[in-house]
This record gives structure tokens, C-alpha cells and sequence, in this order.
């Protein structure tokens, strides 16, 4: 459908287009950083048998890589939102524990509870505000340099996801020039899908009229962008969505498959992109709509770049993005302006 795009152009759009330099800056960023040296020194001295990944929201989901990535190389991760962590899971928190601590303001009411009573754990933090409280007093500091967000967290999440997959490579042993020339070719990918961003932001608003519920799913580091684009949709948008796993779909909400439900599919890595092409297929033959976010998908708007597969879970929320403007429209609203919430939450 032929968009009036003045109603999506406002700051929400211009930090989804500023992404491309964001993940420049933050490349360039994280090359030079001295931290990394640090961070291995404080590994070998003490050999943490805890670590716990902690976060609010997108920064919680950001952590789904870096959660695989240890338990791939042998560590025992505990993937806590910081709520839960202070309020349920404070015993956790001792002078043998590592904490990943990821707040993109660092200025978050669960934050500062968390500095106020970290038990004597080693604190990392990952944050795009180095005049912080959690960069000011966590032991080890890893900034984005995402620049200033207008509301919802698009920028800040993508350099994020950078940040600690290059912080998951210093703590797993792997060599870090490397890890960090596996995400060249991302602010690129980026560039070219964005550039197309009118077209894409149309065929979405096709796919999504009229539609009641949208559900985001996807397997194991997919996960990140099926969290972190539900909630961003109903930030954007106003409009509810769900994020799961694609095997948590097939236990309760497949029942609700109709005519109104659309559903977006992470293809994801080798071993999941069979399991998940087959949900697409019973979702289809259930007459709801689904598509799958994949490098070959027919639909430009639906399509990932082809990059590597450890900087797969940053492209994979591009359509989530897209969707956000589409459904915004749809609604007759300004995407990404928030009319309750706050940039930075200030209460627990």
C-alpha cells in the first residue's frame, strides 16, 4: 500500500537510520579499548565459578548470545533480569561471582540497586553512558558509542549486541581481532537494508493489516531479536506482541492461529532453520499469516543480510524494526514517542 511517509518520519526513524554509524563508531570503539586487557587480567587471577548476566528489557535480551557462547565454552551462565536478580536471587551476588551488568542509560532504578548491594561481586559493565553511576562504580567498563536515542532502544541494542559478543570472545578465550573482523561487513549490511527502508516499511504495512496478534520466535541466540522486537513493537507501536521460542509457540499459542494472527520466524542457525521452516509450514496450512526473517527469503523487507553467523543475531531485528513503522501507521500513530514511559525507568 502507498504510504503518506510523513506520518513515520520523525527521531524514532532517525535513530534506526543513524544505526549504520552507531556500529562504526562502536567497532572503532571497542578496537582501541583498554578494558579487554583488563577484563582477562581479573579472569586469570580469579577464576569466577559464577557468572550471572543481568539486564532490563532490551538489555536482558542482548545477553541470549553471550548466555550460548559460555555454556558453549564451558562456563555455567545465569541469565537474570535485574529485578529478580536484587529482589529473588540476592545470595547469588558474592566476591566470587562475575556479574555482566547491561544498562544502556546505566542510570536505571534495578541498576543503581544493583551497585548499592553487588555483595562484593566483580561488576562489568556494558552501557552507552560513561558518565553513569554503572560506569562510575562497576570494576570494569565496556561503553558503546551509540550517541544520544530519541526513546526506543534500536541503537543502543545493536551496538550492544556488538559489545558483548566481543566481551563474550575476551571471556571465552577467543582471539579478539578476530572476533571483531567477523562484525566488518555489519554496518554495511545494515546501510543497504536500511536504504530500502520506504519499500520495506509498505510491504509490511500489507502483510499487517488487519492483523490482531503478532508473535515473534525464533531458537536459541534468535531469541535475542524475538524478545527485544515484541517489546519494541508495543513501545513503537502500541501494539501487542509476544516474543518466544518456536517450540514454546506449539505449546498453547498455536491454538489461537487464525486469519488475525501473524507471526515472524528467526530462521536461525543450521541446526534450528529446519525445525523452524516446518513451524512456518503448519502455521500456513492453519490460514494465519507467517513469514520467515531469513537470508532467502522472497520478501525483500523479511530477507537478512548474508553476514557471519555470530553477528546473525544483530540483522535479525532489521524487520522487527521495520515493522514497528508499519504497524505504528497502521495505527495512526507517531512511531517510537512515548506517552507513559521514560527513556530511563526510575522506579523498581
Amino acid at each position: 500500500m502507498p504510504l503518506n511517509f510523513d506520518r513515520i518520519r520523525g527521531p524514532y526513524l532517525g535513530d534506526l537510520l543513524a544505526q549504520p554509524q552507531a556500529l562504526r563508531d562502536t567497532l572503532t570503539a571497542l578496537a582501541s579499548a583498554q578494558v579487554f586487557a583488563e577484563i582477562e587480567r581479573t579472569c586469570t587471577q580469579q577464576r569466577f565459578p559464577r557468572v550471572v548476566l543481568t539486564g532490563m528489557g532490551g538489555s536482558l535480551f542482548a545477553l541470549h548470545p553471550l548466555a550460548i557462547e559460555l555454556a558453549a565454552h564451558g562456563r555455567t551462565p545465569i541469565f537474570l533480569e535485574t529485578s529478580e536478580l536484587m529482589h529473588t536471587y540476592p545470595s547469588l551476588l558474592t566476591p566470587s561471582t562475575l556479574v555482566v551488568a547491561v544498562s544502556q542509560s546505566g542510570r536505571s532504578a534495578e541498576t543503581l540497586r544493583l551497585l548499592e548491594r553487588s555483595g562484593g561481586a566483580t561488576v562489568i559493565a556494558v552501557t552507552n553512558a560513561a558518565d553513569s553511576p554503572l560506569a562510575r562504580l562497576a570494576q570494569h567498563i565496556v561503553l558503546t558509542v551509540a550517541g544520544p536515542e530519541y526513546s526506543v532502544s534500536c541503537k543502543t541494542y545493536v551496538c550492544t549486541l556488538l559489545a558483548l559478543s566481543v566481551l563474550g570472545a575476551v571471556l571465552c578465550g577467543i582471539d579478539r581481532d578476530e572476533r571483531l573482523q567477523q562484525f566488518a561487513g555489519v554496518p554495511d549490511a545494515f546501510e543497504d537494508y536500511l536504504g530500502h527502508w520506504q519499500t520495506h516499511v509498505e510491504h509490511f504495512a500489507d502483510l499487517l493489516a488487519n492483523v490482531r496478534d503478532v508473535f515473534l520466535v525464533g531458537r536459541g541466540a534468535s531469541l535475542a531479536a524475538a524478545y527485544a522486537g515484541a517489546l519494541i513493537t508495543k513501545e513503537s507501536a502500541h501494539f501487542h506482541a509476544e516474543g518466544m521460542s518456536s517450540a514454546a509457540f506449539r505449546h498453547g499459542p498455536f491454538e489461537m492461529l487464525d486469519a488475525g494472527v501473524f507471526v515472524g520466524i528467526f530462521a536461525g542457525d543450521a541446526h534450528a532453520e529446519p525445525l523452524n521452516r516446518g513451524l512456518l509450514r503448519d502455521i500456513e496450512a492453519a490460514s494465519a499469516r507467517a513469514v520467515l526473517f531469513a537470508s532467502d527469503a522472497p520478501l525483500a523487507a523479511c530477507r537478512l543480510p548474508a553476514i557471519e553467523s555470530v553477528a546473525a543475531p544483530i540483522v535479525e531485528i532489521l524487520p522487527p524494526q521495520m515493522m514497528t513503522l508499519a504497524l505504528a501507521f497502521l495505527a495512526g500513530r507517531e512511531p517510537g514517542r512515548f506517552e507513559r514511559a521514560t527513556k530511563i525507568t526510575a522506579i523498581e
